[in-house]
């Protein structure tokens, strides 16, 4: 084998260890946990009571 196939077959094994390394972590640290959630918080009406709000701060101290 000539020494450029070997080291690109060397590299393509390497980038499918980090490439994958990169997945297990994601899969691990939660990434994939809620996947519906965000999706059907785009749809929730505004004026629902129940959800929390930001309040200006600057207008309750005045």
């Amino acid at each position: 084998m000539t020494p450029i196939l070997v080291f690109l077959l060397g590299m393509a094994v390497i980038m499918v260890l980090i490439a994958g390394a990169g997945i297990f972590w994601a899969i691990r640290s939660g990434q994939f946990d809620d996947m519906e959630g965000p999706a059907q918080r785009i749809l929730m009406d505004d004026d629902d009571p129940r959800i929390p709000r930001y309040r200006d701060e600057r207008r309750t101290q005045g």
